[in-house]
């Protein structure tokens, strides 16, 4: 589902999901401890239906990569319920009063509703979607960068994943994403990556295999294929993003992420 400004609709919409998601799952540990779950304010009910459909999603992947965050199979509506329970804390610092975002949740999971998907949304819905969406996020990356730079000037990274399952969150703040994972000559991996600008200013995406130079793209989707000068105990992949200012957080890049593995000879 694809507009005249050729945006993904439904990307957009799962990306601000998704931040929502992440968002909730940095912050209620916090308050709530280890079993913030239990504690998030939706019924016992509920949760069994994210776990039931944990199981599910694993027995589709024939790989057996699957999310492990349990979060991430809750509906649209238990994300709102969450937010509207904790709303007194981080959540109302980072994304302002109730009142207003209350609405725009409600509108979200209207445009979210699978029978709505039915149907391509009128091209005023596709830009209360986009608005909504961008708004909530730009407030999210806002409250980080505030608290990571003492700026509100920088953009940040909102998720990045590999094609094997890994994924980083803000919730694992710098900390290198250890994947534990042996990888070998020929093997290829692809990462997508999802961010934004404070101010949704347009972005750049980059990647730098081992210590070579960066290799900047107008997306967030790479593929790399293995090769023998990566064989070594420490295989590192740097994700980058920055913006398109004279200045950013970090010499050449705003924000950085690292995924870690092992690349071994072949088997003879």
């Amino acid at each position: 589902m694809s507009n005249e400004i050729g945006i993904d609709i439904t990307q957009a919409l799962r990306d601000t999901e998704n931040a929502l998601r992440d968002f909730i799952a940095s912050v209620l540990p916090q308050s709530l401890g280890s079993k913030w779950i239990e504690k998030c304010g939706v019924s016992a009910e509920r949760i069994k239906k994210w776990e039931e459909r944990k199981i599910i999603e694993a027995g589709r992947q024939e790989s057996g990569v699957v999310d492990e965050r349990l979060i991430y199979y809750a509906d649209f509506y238990d994300l709102k319920t969450i937010l509207k329970n904790h709303w007194s804390g981080e959540f109302s610092i980072a994304l302002g009063d109730w009142k207003t975002m209350g609405v725009w949740l409600d509108e979200l999971e209207k445009l979210r509703d699978p029978d709505a998907h039915r149907r391509e949304l009128l091209p005023h819905q596709k830009f209360l979607a986009l608005g909504i969406g961008g708004e909530i996020r730009t407030r999210l990356v806002r409250y980080r960068s505030k608290r990571e730079t003492s700026e509100d000037y920088f953009p940040r990274i909102e998720s990045a994943m590999d094609s094997l399952g890994n994924i980083w969150t803000p919730t694992l703040g710098p900390i290198p994403v250890f994947t534990r994972m042996i990888l070998r000559p020929d093997d290829v991996i692809d990462y997508i990556v999802t961010a934004r600008d404070p101010e949704d200013m347009p972005l750049d995406y980059g990647i730098r295999i081992k210590s070579e130079s960066i290799r900047w793209e107008k997306h967030g989707e790479f593929s790399i294929k293995i090769t023998n000068e990566c064989i070594g105990q420490y295989f590192d992949i740097d994700l980058f993003v920055r913006s398109h200012r004279s200045y950013h957080a970090h010499g050449s890049h705003d924000h950085k992420v690292n995924f870690n593995y092992t690349v071994l000879p072949k088997k003879s």
